[in-house]
C-alpha cells in the first residue's frame, strides 16, 4: 500500500472502531464444491493453465474452452456498454457480427484486461483468436473463436507468453470433466476468492435432457449494464440445440435479470462479457423462438435461473462483502421502473454502509427510491418498505402506505445482523416486480481497491 493512503487508512480505522469493530469478513469457498461429471454439457473440451501473465507460477491466468462438434456452434453475447470498450470486447463483437452469431471456441486470459491499449490492444486480441482459431483444426479461413481479458486497465498484454500457452501448453490438459472445468474456472479469477462455476441437467417438452455448465468471475468493479453486440466475465455452454437468434434473445433476457440485476460498488467495467454457446450436441429438436414458442421460453427460463445462480456468486463473493441483500421491488407500473429502483437502493453508499454497520436506518432506503425518475411519478402515500428475515421468521413493517410503523429497533437490528436477507419495496402503482442483489461496504472493500495496484 502506498505510505500515503496506508496512513490515511490507520487513521480511518482507528476512528471508526471507536463507534463499532470492524467485522471479519466471512470466508466463501464452501460456494464451490465438486459437481459430477454427467452433470456437464457433452462436446466441449476446455482447461486452464500458467502461461505467465501472473506473477504468481500457481495462478492459473489462461483459459481455453473448444466446442468439439464438426461445425460451428450457435453462439450469443452480452457486452459492456462502457464508452472505453476493452480490445477483447471489440474483436468479440466482430467475430459473432462476421459469423452471424457462431463460434466455436473461447480463450480468456486474467492478470491484465487489455483494456485502453489502442492498436496494440487489439492486434494482441486477434492474435489470441488466431492461436485458438488453430488448436481447432480446422482449415476454415472464418474466425471461430471469442476472446475475453480481465485484469488491470491500461497495460499491455504479454501476447507471446500467452501465444504460446495457447500454442504448446493448452492442448496437454485438455478435459471435459469436473477437473477440466473447475481448471477453467480457476483461470478467470483475479481479486476472486473462490472459482465460481455450476452445472445442472435439464428438461425441455418432458422429453429431452440438456445440460448447461457456466462459469464467471468479479468480486469488484461490478454494476453490469450489458446489451447484445468486473470486470465481469461469464461463459455458460450447453448441449442443447439453440437456433443462434433464439440463444441471443434467450441470453438476452436472462442477462437483464440476472448479471444486468447485481452491484457490487455500482462501477461498470470496460470488459464485462457474457458469452453462451448451444453446440448441440445432445439429441434433440433445434430450439427456435418462432417455430416452438413453448420449447424456447422453457429454455430460456431455465436459463435466466441457472444465470442468477451464477450472478449471485460474484455478489457473494463481492470484495470485502459480508452481507448478501436482496432488494425486491414490487408494485411498478412496468418492470424497467422496478429495476431503476432496485437498482438505486442496490448502489446507495449509504444504504450499503448502514447494512455493514448493523442499521436499520430505512430512511436511507427510502431517500433512493425516491430519488429515481419514473414512467408514473411515486405517490409517497402508496409506498411500503420491510425487512424480510432469510431464516423464515416474520417480517419486520418499517413503513406502510407512506406511514412509519413503531418499529422495534432489537428486532430490526437482529435482521440486519443477519449474512442473508430482503428489503422489500412497495410502491403501490401496479403489479410488475424486479430484483437486485447487492452487498454491504465495509473496511475492507477501502483496503482491497485501495492496493489493488501495489
Amino acid at each position: 500500500m502506498a505510505p500515503r493512503l496506508a496512513s490515511v487508512w490507520k487513521r480511518f480505522s482507528s476512528t471508526a472502531t471507536s463507534t463499532f469493530t470492524a467485522k471479519s469478513v466471512p470466508s466463501k469457498i464452501h460456494l464451490h464444491q465438486p459437481i459430477p461429471d454427467e452433470c456437464f454439457p457433452k462436446g466441449y473440451t476446455l482447461t486452464g493453465i500458467h502461461c505467465g501473465v501472473k506473477k504468481d507460477p500457481n495462478a492459473f491466468d489462461l483459459a481455453v474452452l473448444l466446442s468439439t462438434t464438426p461445425t460451428p456452434t450457435s453462439t450469443a453475447a452480452c457486452f459492456t456498454r462502457n464508452a472505453f470498450k476493452a480490445a477483447p470486447v471489440t474483436v468479440s463483437q466482430e467475430v459473432l457480427t462476421r459469423s452471424a452469431g457462431r463460434a466455436r471456441a473461447l480463450v480468456v486470459n486474467s492478470g491484465c484486461a487489455n483494456a485502453v491499449t489502442g492498436k496494440q490492444g487489439i492486434e494482441d486480441a486477434w492474435a489470441m483468436v488466431r492461436a485458438t482459431d488453430a488448436l481447432l483444426g480446422t482449415s476454415s479461413n472464418t474466425n471461430e473463436t471469442l476472446v475475453m481479458s480481465t485484469g488491470v486497465i491500461g497495460q499491455h498484454l504479454p501476447i507471446a507468453k500467452i501465444v504460446a500457452g495457447i500454442q504448446n501448453k493448452s492442448s496437454e490438459s485438455l478435459g471435459a470433466g469436473f477437473a477440466a472445468w473447475d481448471r477453467f474456472a480457476r483461470a478467470f479469477m483475479t481479486t476472486d476468492t473462490f472459482p465460481k462455476l455450476r452445472a445442472r441437467t435439464f428438461t425441455v417438452g418432458g422429453e429431452n435432457t440438456y445440460r448447461l455448465a457456466g462459469v464467471d468471475k468479479g468480486a469488484g468493479m461490478i454494476h453490469p449494464n450489458m446489451a447484445p453486440h468486473a470486470t465481469l466475465l461469464g461463459c455458460i455452454a450447453t448441449d442443447a440445440a439453440v437456433s443462434p437468434r433464439s440463444l441471443q434473445s434467450a441470453l438476452t433476457y436472462a442477462v437483464d435479470r440476472s448479471f444486468n440485476s447485481i452491484s457490487v460498488d455500482g462501477d461498470m467495467s470496460t470488459n464485462d462479457t457474457i458469452v453462451i454457446m448451444a453446440n448441440g450436441a445432445a439429441e434433440g429438436t433445434e430450439i427456435d423462438e418462432e417455430r416452438d414458442r413453448a420449447s424456447y421460453e422453457a429454455f430460456r427460463d431455465e436459463l435466466t435461473d441457472f444465470a442468477q445462480n451464477l450472478a449471485q456468486l460474484v455478489v457473494r463473493d463481492g470484495e470485502g462483502a459480508t452481507k448478501f441483500v436482496t432488494v425486491s421491488v414490487d408494485g411498478a407500473i412496468s418492470y424497467e421502473d422496478a429495476h431503476k429502483v432496485a437498482s438505486r437502493i442496490s448502489t446507495s453508499a449509504l444504504v450499503k454502509t448502514a447494512l455493514y454497520g448493523e442499521d436499520a436506518n430505512w430512511g436511507r432506503i427510502l431517500a433512493a427510491t425516491g430519488s429515481i425518475p419514473l414512467s408514473t411519478p411515486l405517490d409517497p402515500t402508496r409506498v411500503s418498505v420491510s425487512f424480510i428475515p432469510t431464516d423464515g421468521s416474520k417480517p419486520l413493517p418499517l413503513l406502510v402506505n407512506g406511514e412509519p410503523e413503531k418499529v422495534d429497533e432489537v428486532r430490526a437490528k437482529e435482521i440486519v445482523s443477519l449474512e442473508d436477507l430482503e428489503i422489500r419495496v412497495d410502491l403501490g402503482l401496479g403489479k410488475e416486480s424486479a430484483k437486485y442483489w447487492t452487498c454491504d461496504f465495509s473496511y475492507e472493500y477501502v483496503r482491497i481497491n485501495g492496493d489493488y495496484r501495489s
